[in-house]
């Protein structure tokens, strides 16, 4: 089965890393086209309709920066498909966002989120360390 896991940065404010979670959803969406991400509708008794992945999306919690990074890494080596976001896109345009970000050392970055996808048992494992959010 797969499966959606957000790892948040606990020491950014809730409206930052509500912002943060979207974009990194978007851009996990956008980025991986070949992965099935289990979009489906719901019809309601009207006819309205509502869409949503009907694969399970839990969002978790780490202590710091360090914690996403190292979890980042290992979905790179493992070739994971995932989405960050990081201190260099919070200010100003995306064109400057870009410019931040190409002009700082990954180590020097502030890791706001990490969204990954991916199967069940595998994200089980690499995110066990990690608290539901709160």
């Amino acid at each position: 089965m797969t499966k959606f896991v957000a790892v948040l940065n606990k020491k950014i404010e809730t409206g930052k890393i509500m912002n943060a979670l979207a974009h990194m959803t978007v851009g996990l969406v956008n980025s991986h086209p070949e992965v099935d991400m289990g979009v489906i509708s719901y019809a309601d008794k009207d006819g309205g309709m509502h869409m949503a992945s009907k694969w399970p999306y839990i969002i978790l919690r780490a202590d710091n920066s360090n914690k996403i990074r190292a979890l980042r890494n290992v979905c790179v080596e493992k070739g994971i498909p995932f989405a960050s976001f990081t201190s260099a896109m919070t200010v100003g345009g995306w064109e400057e966002q870009v410019e931040r970000s190409k002009d700082t050392p990954e180590l020097e970055l502030e890791y706001y989120g990490i969204c990954i996808v991916g199967e069940k048992s595998t994200l089980d494992e690499l995110t066990k360390k990690f608290s539901l959010w709160s």
